[in-house]
């Protein structure tokens, strides 16, 4: 029962859920989700260290960056049914509209000093 309700707090906070609805575009670096969320780079990696505790989402390095994106194959049985459902859900919230446009939009080669 941990484990379920390890996710589904993860689940519990907006910032996460707009996070999850971004990596359904493309995978994302810390400085593009900071830069579309406007919260500091620590609040962020705490957010997806969160996720990823929870196994709802995986990093990889490339490079100079480490990008995240969401765990649909490897995932355990719980998020492989999470996250259609998720995907599915807040189409029309003007917020996560928003998200995804800018996740559209952005250039990590411009955004991201590293």
């Amino acid at each position: 029962m941990r484990d379920l309700v390890r996710k589904f707090k993860a689940l519990s906070d907006p910032n996460r859920i707009r996070i999850l609805k971004m990596l359904e575009v493309r995978p994302l670096c810390v400085c593009e989700i900071t830069e579309i969320l406007k919260l500091a780079p620590s609040t962020v990696s705490k957010h997806l260290s969160i996720l990823r505790d929870a196994d709802f989402i995986l990093d990889e390095k490339d490079g100079k960056w480490v990008n995240y994106r969401l765990n649909e194959e490897q995932g355990s049985e719980q998020v492989k049914k999470l996250l259609p459902l998720i995907r599915a859900w807040l189409h029309e919230d003007q917020l996560v509209f928003s998200d995804l446009d800018r996740v559209l939009t952005l250039d990590r080669n411009e955004l991201c000093n590293v």
